[in-house]
């Protein structure tokens, strides 16, 4: 049988519902030979996931849930070629696959998606990552999550060069069932979730669910400023949706989900420091005090008594499919989402004291960077529409298949957004702009010339983003069992944006001369944007692309349980404004990348049951976007926080290997393993220069020959599974153990050899070997009761996911913490079907 027949066969079946195995179909409670029934929708159609012509990794809400999976960070350790950036929290994180990162101030590289809508944007103006991503609460109550590697813009809503992750919602049955369930664990975490479907007559159904998780931090602030705790949880996740069939051929969809997180938020921990460069007398003296007070791995300090990371978004999904005839549907789908966050962070974890002068001067608290919200605005405050209609049919007696459509996205902000952040500067109230100037001080009693040293940067603006695109593509089945896959799409990229920077400067604590007092008040406010009008400060920035990209793609089934494709796919990546840079950084062009990838799926039984997948694939990139770091300019007056932006690269090249084989030697005994090479390297690079006007320096450069940052050369994950030989009565108990080995990866661009020994080794991470395992008893004793024990990290592995790479400018540098072992206990009731 054909794949079109099989496809055909299987829309609207019941094995849509089956969720999905491997390691990169992620410890799946299949046995491995079942695997070939698992159904994705890869393609925006419902297939088979061994007849797909796609690198693609499948979870199912039970894997997510044994793995303890609740976030974005969670799904990338698990799944082969994906990394996750949380240097902003787990709330805030961005993805990356196969090395095609999303950098500060850029598009995504890898679109998310739930119920086939995009994820909701949420600009902050550029200064840090809101929105785009899988928020809390988004890893419940779902048929599967896919990941699907490489260029995917042909058919998907919004174009990206890296790929895309699919989250995939329980549809409402006909049937009437549900499950409450309890969980808790180390840290005090406490997660409470429950699920009701009903029926409403014949015709509709209505499946409604909550999600509610709460934990304390993993890191421990020992400043006695502010929260005794970081990286915590706390959000509460509402969803509903409903399922009409208005007549036999026409049904109606809708999905309304909610979340709400309010958290302490995430800072790095002070790692090193330089006491001869930039500020790294002080850092070098916080390492001292951490040092002489026994601080741990998981001890850090900060200095802001209010942070917060709250972030609330709901979306409402609509979903109309209308069963033309037998060989055509048509489908719309409309959304509406908001997102509002407000972000309070000490970013950096300092808590620098400059030293007291006698009785001329007590010490003081100093603020190297932070961010806090604009006075009574938001730090991202944005809506997004899509609207989609799509046409897919069937023709020369089922050998085509096609799908053509129109795609539209606005997202507009409500309201301006941004930051009012200290920079190198003591502050007493910082949105009434109370502040004293401290560091000039004591820079004019040793220089003899008082000059300012710190202030307080105010970043405030509106992104407007609109997308249009035109696509269509088709597979055609040639005798043979031949397929041929020509897809061609257009898109049309608008981006708007109104930015406003200003540094407000601020009296020393005393006069430099007299050494009387001085009130601690504005002095000056200059335009931290040389190319912005001094009345203002505003400046307004529009660019528009467009660009085509295509797939052409070849698969040949030589049998039943065979798969071999080869694809070639152009992607693009829509150009974007650095709103919050000055000159010549403000406007980036759009990333192009051709992708090549040839690979097999193979299905085997008999004495032992599995499957093996491979795929070899290379990426050529024109105009990469990367991430550039920018510091303080010491010759310029005006002091401003360290930040990154995006430039493009002349050229890049990636390419690598992916494996992936599960295997059931005998009856309730599973090995499986993924396993992903990658190589990546910067073969082009511009030499980048500021104009002498410009606030900011360059630091962290990328050099022709850099690999990319996040990309391991080597990941892989191996796991074991073994179902006990138990009578049904006594219900079903799984024992599971999974390893995850990551390599090193580059996390900056600092050349640690140029600036000193304190920072050796900081721009890249270290590898990472990981151990998990759980233990399931599902129906305990016969009853509607599953029982789950779960741990991850089992060795307490201590770790860094993140450098921002500050040693050049700043003289310290910071990491973010990888979570240490969890553990807990989990108890699910069942009722109903």
């Amino acid at each position: 049988m054909n794949r079109v027949a099989v496809r055909k066969i299987l829309r609207g079946s019941s094995l849509a519902v089956l969720g999905a195995v491997s390691p990169a179909y992620a410890q799946g409670e299949a046995g491995a030979g079942e695997l070939e029934n698992i159904i994705v929708t890869a393609r925006r159609v419902e297939e088979r996931v061994q007849d797909v012509p796609i690198s693609i990794t499948v979870f199912n809400q039970q894997q997510l849930t044994k793995q303890n999976v609740v976030n974005s960070s969670d799904l990338a350790a698990f799944t082969p070629s994906l990394s996750a950036n949380s240097n902003f929290g787990n709330e805030n994180s961005s993805f990356a696959i196969r090395g095609f990162v999303q950098d500060l101030g850029t598009l995504p590289s890898v679109g998310v998606y739930f119920a086939d809508v995009v994820a909701p944007r949420g600009s902050s103006n550029g200064s840090f990552p809101v929105g785009d991503g899988a928020g809390p609460g988004s890893f419940f109550d779902l048929q599967n999550v896919q990941v699907l590697k490489g260029p995917q813009g042909t058919l998907f809503g919004r174009n990206t060069t890296g790929g895309a992750v699919l989250l995939v919602p329980q549809r409402p049955t006909h049937e009437l069932g549900g499950y409450v369930q309890a969980s808790a664990g180390n840290l005090d975490m406490q997660r409470l979730q429950g699920v009701v479907n009903a029926p409403l007559g014949d015709k509709a159904a209505l499946r409604l669910g909550i999600d509610q998780q709460t934990r304390d931090g993993y890191v421990e602030n020992t400043s006695g400023i502010g929260p005794d705790d970081f990286g915590d949880v706390d959000y509460t996740a509402y969803r509903a949706s409903l399922t009409v069939e208005l007549t036999p051929d026409l049904e109606n969809y809708a999905i309304f989900s909610r979340s709400d997180s309010r958290t302490n938020g995430v800072f790095g921990k002070l790692v090193a420091a330089d006491a001869a460069v930039g500020l790294g007398f002080f850092g070098a003296q916080q390492l001292a005090d951490q040092e002489a007070d026994g601080d741990g791995f998981y001890d850090a300090r900060q200095d802001l008594a209010n942070p917060l990371s709250d972030l609330q978004q709901w979306q409402l999904i609509n979903t109309t499919t209308w069963q033309v005839h037998e060989d055509l549907t048509f489908k719309n789908i409309i959304s509406y989402a908001e997102l509002t966050q407000d972000l309070r962070s000490a970013m950096f974890g300092t808590a620098f004291v400059t030293p007291a002068l006698g009785a001329l001067l007590p010490s003081y608290r100093v603020g190297f960077a932070s961010i806090q919200p604009i006075p009574g605005g938001h730090t991202g405050d944005q809506s997004t529409f899509t609207e989609e209609m799509r046409l897919d049919g069937a023709g020369f007696d089922n050998a085509l298949t096609w799908q053509t459509g129109a795609y539209v996205e606005r997202s507009e902000p409500l309201s301006a957004v941004g930051s009012q952040s200290p920079v190198a500067i003591s502050c007493t109230d910082v949105a009434a702009l109370e502040c004293t100037d401290v560091l000039g001080f004591l820079g004019s009693l040793a220089t003899g010339t008082y000059a300012p040293a710190g202030a307080i940067n105010y970043t405030s603006g509106k992104t407007e983003f609109n997308n249009v695109g035109l696509y269509a593509q088709g597979t055609y089945q040639f005798s043979g069992n031949l397929a041929l896959t020509g897809g061609l799409r257009y898109t049309w990229d608008r981006q708007e944006s109104t930015s406003t920077k200003r540094a407000y400067q601020f009296n020393p604590p005393l006069d430099p001369v007299t050494f009387a007092p001085l009130p601690p008040e504005v002095t000056a406010v200059r335009c931290a944007n040389p190319d912005a009008p001094t009345d203002s400060c505003t400046l307004d920035f529009e660019q528009e692309t467009d660009e085509p990209t295509w797939l052409i793609g070849l698969d040949y089934t030589p049998a039943d349980d065979m798969l071999l494709y080869a694809k070639y796919a152009r992607g693009y990546r829509a150009g974007t404004i650095a709103s919050d840079l000055s000159a010549p950084f403000n406007y980036i062009r759009p990333e192009r990348v051709d992708a090549y990838e040839i690979g097999s799926k193979f299905t085997f039984h008999g004495t032992f049951s599995g499957i093996f997948n491979a795929a070899v694939f290379f990426n050529d990139f024109e105009n990469q976007q990367l991430q550039l770091g920018f510091n303080d300019n010491p010759a310029d007056d005006i002091a401003v926080a360290p930040t990154a932006g995006p430039v493009n690269a002349g050229a890049s090249e990636i390419y690598g290997v992916e494996l992936e084989a599960a295997i059931t030697p005998f009856e309730g005994f599973t090995i499986e393993a993924g396993y992903t090479y990658l190589n990546t390297e910067i073969t082009e690079m511009p030499v980048f220069t500021v104009p002498p006007s410009s606030p900011y320096v360059i630091t962290g450069k990328q050099q022709e020959g850099d690999e990319l940052a996040l990309s391991p050369e080597h990941k892989y994950t191996i796991s074991a599974r073994y179902t006990l030989p138990l009578d049904e009565s006594m219900g079903e108990v799984t024992l599971g153990v999974m390893f995850i080995h990551t390599d090193e990866q580059l996390s900056n661009y600092v050349d640690d050899g140029l600036i000193g020994s304190d920072f050796e080794g900081l721009s890249y991470l270290p590898e990472t070997d990981i151990v998990n395992a759980n233990l399931s008893w599902d129906s305990v004793g016969g009853s509607a009761f599953d029982l789950l024990v779960f741990g991850t990290n089992l060795t307490d592995e201590e770790y860094f996911t993140f450098v921002p790479g500050l040693a050049e400018g700043a003289g310290f540098e910071t990491a973010q913490l990888g979570l240490p072992r969890m553990y807990g206990v989990q108890l699910r009731y069942r009722f109903g079907n």
